[in-house]
């Protein structure tokens, strides 16, 4: 049935992109995933066509009363959770930081980071009791080395990649990992609307700034989650693990100090761009 068979899993942002091929491929394997997202049409679609096996919650990850909401829904409805994704992300600020604003900042931290914290927090507590389960955030290569998104972007991603260690260390004893993904750049639709492009010429773009020569899909990085999440992975925690075709294994990162930089050279642009 499965490497999931028997279990369920929160996946917040889980209506399209990384976070839809994550939900798709944890079904697939035999579990059951209750995406947590504003994507109303989209995740509701997805539910259509996975089945009773994924159930849709209107979720505002920057309330922390919805994001434990999604969690005692999953867990009164799928069955007890023994996987969290905190997946949730938009582009946020943009801009030099001498132009950005206090409130742009805010809000991106509030999706990027706190949100983050706030999935860890609770998935954390509805593990306690049973003494087991995987969460995996998503970091990016944002989060590795400078230079590769926004400023408040890369801020955020480096405190995903921090809070995944410091969290780690915490609750290992309690039988709970936690590792995140750092994804190069990706070919999600989110990419294809901030650039005014379909797939095809979104993936096409990718491909030629990958040291590879490929396009790094969604599924790409689902399959790396899904490794995290199972018992496959069940030795590993407090790692970051990422994919990135080798972009920072050297070479000189390209600029986003500017509101005209090229966006879609960055790896993890899923959301709304909430300029300053």
């Amino acid at each position: 049935m499965g490497r999931f068979k028997g279990q369920c899993v929160v996946v917040t942002g889980g209506a399209s992109g990384i976070g839809g091929a994550t939900v798709r491929g944890i079904v697939a394997e035999g579990g059951a995933v209750l995406i947590a997202d504003l994507q109303e049409e989209r995740g509701r679609a997805l539910v259509a066509e996975l089945g009773s096996a994924a159930l849709f919650h209107h979720t505002d990850v920057t309330r922390e009363d919805e994001i434990a909401g999604a969690i005692a829904l999953a867990e009164k409805c799928l069955g007890p959770i023994t996987g969290m994704v905190n997946n949730a992300g938009i582009v946020g600020a943009v801009g030099s930081i001498m132009e950005t604003t206090a409130e742009a900042f805010d809000h991106t931290m509030a999706i990027l980071s706190r949100a983050v914290f706030l999935g860890i927090k609770h998935a954390a507590r509805a593990m306690k009791p049973r003494r087991s389960g995987a969460i995996v955030s998503l970091a990016s290569t944002a989060g590795i080395v400078g230079g590769q998104g926004p400023h408040v972007y890369t801020m955020a991603k480096h405190a995903v990649v921090g809070l995944t260690k410091s969290a780690a260390c915490e609750l290992a004893g309690l039988g709970i990992r936690v590792n995140a993904v750092a994804p190069g750049g990706t070919a999600t639709p989110m990419i294809d609307a901030l650039a005014g492009t379909d797939s095809q010429a979104t993936a096409a773009f990718i491909a030629q700034s990958s040291p590879l020569g490929i396009a790094c899909m969604p599924q790409d990085i689902a399959r790396a989650i899904l490794f995290l999440l199972c018992d496959d992975a069940r030795y590993v925690t407090g790692h970051t693990l990422v994919i990135d075709a080798g972009l920072t294994t050297g070479g000189t990162p390209p600029p986003f100090y500017s509101q005209d930089a090229d966006i879609l050279l960055h790896a993890g642009l899923r959301g709304i761009a909430a300029t300053t």
